[in-house]
């Protein structure tokens, strides 16, 4: 049996503002974060571009605002970019977090050697810690993992190309995620919505083979992919007023979604038995796959009717 631990990330993920979809080495420019490091560059099944991790140092609280208990944090976090299909963009903050060996905060040639690795220092009750990391509501000197997320997500976007238009805009979305290893018989999954742009994860994994972390990571950011593309189409389908104003004018309101999010859904492509577990889950409720299939079976009936409609009006030859 392991030792207990906490493992939590938050995932922030938008469009990439640029006219055209980034090539492949455009995109592995673009989040080229750090000299000398290699960028991982995937083709198959889908264009997907990742920086190297970049580690941040913190030294915090790790309760939440009501905490009359307050547990400190010291160590790095760790912090990445990723493009997917040359549209997407995410960044991302992810920190195993540990009791520490003793109640003395150590030098940090101590923590520097553990990368991605946050020692408690104080009483730590797990379930109050990632109450507090879930929470919508933080002290401002609390480790804040969506701060880390977003500036690497703003350096990506800062380098893109701004020439041309930009045919689609979409809101970023953020997904919270904390995964607690300890005693189990399966891995346990609950997602919920939080608000317009805040999702949250929480994974139950046994200790007797809990998964790598950067495989929880890639977990977390594949669901946070998948629940964008999914609230992005939700919006883009609501505002083509299909039904309601002229199908020509609709169907252009659609085109962007057709040319840059349709393809892009491959949820598990690259998953383990993890993953797999988690997505059938995501599958049964709130059914992600199953309404992502209506929203693009609604779209491609109306481009059906479009077009027959297009060839009745243009009569025989």
């Amino acid at each position: 049996m392991g030792e207990p631990m906490l493992i939590a990330g938050e995932v922030h993920t938008g469009l990439l503002r640029a006219a055209d979809p980034a090539t492949v080495e455009q995109a592995r420019r673009l989040v080229d974060l750090v000299v000398g490091e290699p960028v991982l560059v995937s083709r198959r099944p889908i264009a997907y571009v990742r920086s190297p991790e970049i580690p941040v140092g913190v030294d915090c609280g790790l309760g939440s605002a009501a905490d009359t208990r307050r547990v400190r944090g010291v160590g790095t976090a760790l912090q990445r970019a990723a493009i997917t299909g040359g549209h997407v963009v995410q960044g991302s903050a992810v920190a195993t977090l540990l009791r520490g060996g003793g109640s003395a905060r150590q030098p940090w040639s101590h923590y520097l050697t553990r990368p991605g690795v946050i020692e408690t220092l104080g009483r730590t009750r797990w379930d109050e810690v990632a109450a507090a990391l879930a929470g919508p509501d933080r002290p401002g000197d609390a480790l804040d993992l969506g701060a880390m997320a977003g500036r690497v997500a703003d350096r990506v976007q800062r380098s893109a190309p701004r020439d041309g238009t930009v045919r689609l805009r979409a809101p970023r979305t953020r997904l919270r995620w904390t995964a607690r290893v300890g005693p189990a018989t399966g891995p346990r999954i609950r997602y919920s919505v939080r608000s317009d742009d805040l999702r949250m994860l929480e994974l139950s994994v046994p200790d007797d083979q809990p998964p790598p972390v950067q495989e929880l990571a890639a977990l977390a950011e594949d669901v946070a992919l998948h629940d964008w593309l999914l609230s992005t189409l939700l919006e883009i389908v609501g505002k083509s007023a299909l039904g309601v104003i002229e199908r020509r004018a609709a169907l252009e309101r659609l085109l962007p979604a057709i040319d840059y999010l349709l393809h892009l859904w491959m949820p598990a492509a690259r998953g383990e038995e993890l993953s797999a577990a988690v997505w059938a889950a995501l599958d049964r409720r709130p059914g992600f796959s199953r309404q992502w299939d209506t929203l693009v079976h609604r779209i491609r009936d109306q481009l059906s009717v479009g077009a027959v409609t297009a060839l009745a009006a243009a009569g025989p030859r």
